[in-house]
Order: C-alpha cells, then sequence, then structure tokens
C-alpha cells in the first residue's frame, strides 16, 4: 500500500505518522508533503528517515493508494483533483467537503458503509467534537431514536493545533512568572481563563463550530436529530470534554444506556461516582476510544438520558479516525492495493 501524508509537519500529521505506526498500518511506501516552508524537513517512521516533499500540482499521487490529508480546507481544495486523478482515496481532515452531498462523511463506529460510496473518491472526516459525540450518540440511538441534544463541550488548545498548544504553556508561564502573556493563537488569554468562541459566528448567534455540531450529526447518523451546542475553549493542553444531554423517543433507563456504551464500538464505560471514577482529559490524552461517565437521568425531561464523554481530539477526533476508514475499506477490499 502506498501512503500519502498532505500536512506531514502539523500537530495531525505528526499523529498520522504516530497512529499507522500503533496500528501496523500495511504502508510499501510513504511519501510526506508540506507548504514550501516544510519541505525538507525529516520524520522518522518505524526505523526509516523519510524527508518532506513540497505540496506542488502535478503528478506526485500517480502511484498512491491513500492520501491522508491535513492541511487546512484551501490546501484540500486546491489539490483534490491532483490527489484523486489517479485513483488515489483522498481521506480528507479538512472542512472542505463534509457537507458535500457527493463526499461521504464518516465515522467508522456509526456509518462505516458510506465510505464505499464517494463518487470524487473524496472521504471526508468529521469535525472533532462531532465525532466522539456521535461515536457516544450511536449506543443510545440503537435503544430508541435520538429526537434532539443539546451539548457544551469543553475543547482543549490542541484543537487549535500544535502552535496553540505551545502558546498556552507559554502563557501559563508568563502568567505565573508576572510577565504579559503572549495572545496570538487565541482572542484572548488562555491560561487561567475559558472562551466562549470557537470559530466565528454565524448569523443565527452559532459559532461555525457549533453549528457544524448541527449539520454533521444529521449527516452522519442519517437522522432528523437536532443538535443544540455551545462549544467553548478550556485551558488544557489535549482531549476535549463534552456534557451531552439525550431526549429519545423512549424513556432509556440509566442502567440500559450503562449497558450500552459498555458494548458500544470504540466506546469505554468509566461511571463509578461512589468511586470518583469518571473520564478527565488529563488522563487520556493519547487514548484510542471515546470514554463514557457520569450517566443519569434528565432531571428536566422524562425522556432524557444525560452523560459526559472525552476524547482525544487529535486522535480519535482527527488522525485516528481517518486511518480507521482506511482500513475499513482495505478489510472490504474496496481500495487500490
Amino acid at each position: 500500500m502506498n501512503v500519502a501524508i498532505v500536512g506531514a509537519s502539523g500537530a495531525v500529521g505528526q499523529e498520522f505518522l504516530r497512529v499507522l505506526a500503533e496500528r501496523n498500518f500495511p504502508i510499501d511506501n510513504l511519501v510526506l508533503f508540506g507548504s514550501a516552508r516544510s519541505a525538507g524537513t525529516e520524520y522518522e517512521f518505524k526505523g526509516k528517515t523519510y524527508t518532506v516533499k513540497e505540496l506542488k500540482h502535478g503528478d506526485d499521487f500517480k502511484d498512491i493508494d491513500i492520501a491522508f490529508t491535513s492541511a487546512g480546507a484551501g490546501i484540500s481544495k486546491e489539490y483534490e483533483k491532483d490527489i484523486t486523478k489517479f485513483g488515489a482515496v483522498m481521506i480528507d481532515n479538512s472542512s472542505a467537503f463534509r457537507m458535500d452531498a457527493d463526499v461521504p462523511l464518516v465515522v467508522p463506529e456509526v456509518n462505516a458503509a458510506d465510505a464505499k460510496d464517494r463518487p470524487r473518491n473524496v472521504i471526508a472526516n468529521p469535525n472533532c467534537t462531532t465525532i466522539q459525540m456521535v461515536v457516544a450518540l450511536k449506543a443510545i440511538e440503537n435503544l430508541s431514536h435520538i429526537k434532539r441534544v443539546h451539548v457544551s463541550t469543553y475543547q482543549a488548545a490542541s484543537g487549535a493545533g500544535a502552535a496553540a498548544m505551545a502558546e498556552l504553556e507559554q502563557q501559563y508561564r508568563q502568567v505565573l512568572a508576572g510577565e504579559e502573556p503572549t495572545v496570538e493563537k487565541f482572542a484572548y488569554q488562555l491560561a487561567f481563563n475559558l472562551i466562549p468562541q470557537i470559530d466565528v459566528f454565524t448569523d443565527n448567534g452559532y459559532t461555525k463550530e457549533e453549528m457544524k455540531m448541527y449539520n454533521e450529526t444529521r449527516k452522519i447518523m442519517h437522522s432528523d436529530i437536532e443538535v443544540s451546542a455551545t462549544c467553548i475553549r478550556v485551558p488544557s493542553l489535549r482531549a476535549h470534554s463534552e456534557a451531552i444531554w439525550a431526549e429519545t423517543e423512549r424513556p432509556i433507563s440509566v442502567e440500559e444506556a450503562r449497558e450500552a456504551f459498555a458494548a458500544a464500538d470504540g466506546v469505554i464505560l468509566e461511571d463509578n461516582p461512589a468511586e470518583k471514577k469518571y473520564p478527565m482529559p488529563l488522563f487520556l490524552s493519547g487514548k484510542d476510544p471515546v470514554y463514557v461517565g457520569r450517566i443519569r437521568k434528565d432531571l428536566a425531561n422524562p425522556n432524557g438520558i444525560t452523560f459526559w464523554c472525552v476524547g482525544d481530539q487529535i486522535k480519535k477526533g482527527a488522525a485516528l479516525n481517518a486511518v480507521q476508514i482506511a482500513e475499513y475499506l482495505i478489510k472490504e477490499g474496496d481500495i487500490r492495493k
């Protein structure tokens, strides 16, 4: 299998390398692409050194079977045809194609088969917050159709990239030293703060991040589900957390929900309040599954169930999900070898 990573020097690009190695993904040849600034950078992968090539228009993807792209929506749109014209499957981590009718939006635990219907040979990776939510919601949907969801997200600095993580660490050092903190990657100082805005605001008062959760969830789950989200940037380094209230057509008991989560693909149940056992981002960075806890009945809705979930958004929320899509296609014999 000939594999390319576009955006190899970024946080997600680096995570692709780790995930591909961890999962022993079948790679015969690996090609790394990046910007002119990143070109020439060397990275180790499974004992070999690879040099980043500058991404250019042309025939560089002629022999590529799978291209994992994570260099931003603009780059994905500009280079889509270069990547796919010779038959490579482009699994894209940006927002470029997610809502295109002829591009499947895939979370393997929820709608893996959608990846087979790809007229443009492009598969979109959903937004990180959507991925971890729908992995958890699928367990409840299997019990009773979910009519609506309210969700508050608590999103780590890593969601804004490696430079944002470095800035948060720098801000903590500066504030504790009595210095003026550097503020470049966020609208405000994030250290010792919360910022109730991720992405730009839309006309309805919701941010683009919040509307992604509404639109993407409906597409992935093939559902009329309604999602109302509030997305908050929090001063943790890595792994996103979500407080979720789901309303189902029939009442779901806590016991039913707990059993469903325990059996769900890609979910780890961590729910023992008496022993103070519940998911926390501090301990779950770098982990593959979505962790679920704090399961309880919604006191304000007889058909409501509420829970807390945590997932590493660079891993399951980005690189891992994309690699799982590729693994599914290989297993199904639905990809060029």
